[in-house]
């Protein structure tokens, strides 16, 4: 079976359980430890992780019972991980199997042990572990993932040590190792073998939260930011409120945003809610994406319908679907595909009426304009950045009448642009000086500016001073450096939190089918992506979309 034949859980997976969540407890003292239990389950997790190898002096007769004392909040997974698995752990084998078998004689529910040394422990135990302890044999590979193949092999390898529950955790050195995971989970779901297969790293991500999907057994969830047991672990907050993990089984349909960064967008959170509104059974995840062509053809399956699509990849998104949207191919960039039943990609373009919509609006509202045409028209329009976006505005301010410029690093790349527009190039550098005219409209559309890189800006704040109307397209900050400057000379400021909320109503609409009520879904879109703002979180917000 290959990997992408793989993504779709037999029918008979409906019947499989609930994957578990668990919170690895980490703190260095052991009434901390408890009292992190005791918060994960506040927050909704079924399991604690109580990881000894964090706590300092361990003594296990001493500390174990303050750790399983009963009632206990939380059903309790002991790890006393070392050193060479990725644990704290530096001393001998005998007292970290020690403390192991008295956390079984004392009602853990489960304790993991690793594979390189589960054939020392099984003779150590051998009929002294209680009914009701399951034993997790784990494998941690922190350099790659193996094929499915191999990962197959470990499985029946682990099994055969006697473990109650297989675990494996590899790394992702590219998005599409996940599929092999997720292809294996399957295997064991149809064999019904307990399994927690997940993958490490921000490209391995999507293991942690789609895997319910699949028949994970159990996945790992922080109790809070900072307080990770591994590289790119979700909150238990996030997986809940966010993914609404809950529910994700079977059936649920996968979406989400590719791009490289993608850490920072909101989409995941809006598209969530929004799904949620609708009581639409989907996810929306971040793929964080090296090889887009690469990444489709892995998962091809039905059930992974929908994407958006940002930097760097619009571009590329066209040459990828088997179809494009007329528009989306003259501005030759796609930031929505949808997988059609019959498997075939389909490509539009939701940037440029998000972008240029909320730039008329933002114009209409703070200057007298002709309600009869659109107030770009006649209007020099500089696009800085070549990119996806770059296009997507110069294209739908040209069609608008604007005398479009284009401003680039590379001039190449603006030259480009400009000569498929009928557009005159500049470098950045030059277009520190230009100024042919007063009231000029400035479109950022490159990343400059984008968190973590707050403090930089495309154009020094002396160049802005010839511009009427300046626009970002980066949202994170919703007031970037670009944007304050331009404000503090006089301009007219339009956020890109406008245009990704307008793009965003066109991409659910092409994945649900459904038409989008304008004014409920930016009361949605403000409500998740500016919790703050009112007063209200984002799982506060009930429109019905």
């Amino acid at each position: 079976m290959s990997a992408t034949a793989a993504m779709v859980p037999p029918a008979a997976a409906a019947a499989a359980a609930r994957t578990l969540l668990c919170v690895p407890a980490t703190a260095r003292a052991p009434r901390e430890m408890a009292a992190e239990a005791a918060a994960a389950a506040a927050l909704g997790a079924d399991v604690a992780e109580l990881r000894l190898d964090r706590l300092s002096g361990f003594a296990p007769r001493r500390d174990l019972p303050v750790l399983l004392a009963q009632p206990r909040p939380l059903p309790a997974l002991v790890t006393y991980r070392p050193k060479w698995e990725g644990g704290e752990y530096e001393g001998d084998d005998e007292p970290r199997f020690e403390a192991l078998l008295l956390a079984m004689e004392m009602g853990a529910e489960y304790v993991d042990i690793e594979l390189k040394v589960a054939d020392k422990f099984m003779k150590l135990i051998s009929g002294k572990k209680p009914e009701t302890c399951k034993l997790i044999v784990s494998s941690h590979n922190f350099e790659n993932t193996p094929s499915a193949e191999e990962l197959g092999n470990l499985v029946a390898q682990i099994q055969a040590t006697g473990a109650d529950i297989v675990k494996i955790a590899t790394t992702a050195t590219e998005i599409v190792d996940v599929a092999k995971m997720f292809q294996t989970l399957v295997h064991c779901q149809e064999k019904q073998v307990p399994i927690i297969g997940l993958v490490m790293n921000d490209r391995g991500f999507i293991s942690r939260v789609i895997c319910p999907k699949f028949g994970g057994y159990l996945t790992f969830a922080s109790l809070e930011k900072g307080k990770e047991s591994a590289l790119a672990q979700p909150t238990i907050t996030d997986l809940i409120n966010v993914y609404n993990i809950k529910q994700i089984g079977p059936d649920t349909k996968v979406f989400g945003i590719i791009g490289k960064p993608v850490g920072h967008s909101k989409s995941p959170i809006l598209h969530n809610e929004a799904f949620r509104s609708v009581s639409l059974n989907a996810v929306y995840v971040p793929f964080l994406v090296d090889d887009l062509a690469n990444f489709l053809s892995t998962y091809s399956s039905p059930d992974f319908a929908g994407f958006s699509c940002t930097i760097p990849h619009k571009e590329a998104a066209v040459r990828c679907c088997d179809e494009v949207d007329p528009i989306a191919k003259d501005i030759g960039a796609v930031n929505t595909i949808i997988r059609k039943p019959n498997g075939k990609l389909v490509g539009y373009n939701t940037d440029y009426v998000g972008a240029i919509s909320a730039i008329e609006d933002g114009i209409r509202a703070t200057q007298p304009t002709d309600t009869a045409a659109s107030p770009l028209a006649g209007r020099l329009f500089v696009v800085i950045g070549a990119g996806g976006a770059g296009k997507a505005l110069a294209y739908g301010a040209k069609e608008k009448g604007a005398r479009v410029v284009i401003a680039n690093r590379t001039f190449a790349r603006a030259q480009e642009l400009g000569n498929l527009l009928g557009a005159p190039a500049l470098t950045l550098t030059e277009l520190e000086n230009y100024h042919p005219e007063e009231g000029m409209i400035l479109a950022n559309t490159t990343a400059i500016g984008m968190h973590p890189n707050v403090n930089e800006t495309p154009l020094s704040k002396q160049a802005l001073k010839s511009y009427a109307v300046v626009f970002d397209a980066v949202y994170t900050p919703k007031e970037t450096r670009l944007l304050r400057e331009a404000a503090e000379c006089g301009a007219t400021v339009v956020s890109g939190l406008e245009m990704f909320i307008r793009q965003a109503m066109g991409q659910f609409e092409h994945f649900t089918g459904m038409p989008v009520d304008d004014c409920k879904f930016r009361a949605l879109a403000n409500s998740v992506v500016n919790p703050d703002a009112n007063g209200v979180g984002m799982t506060a917000q009930k429109a019905r979309l």
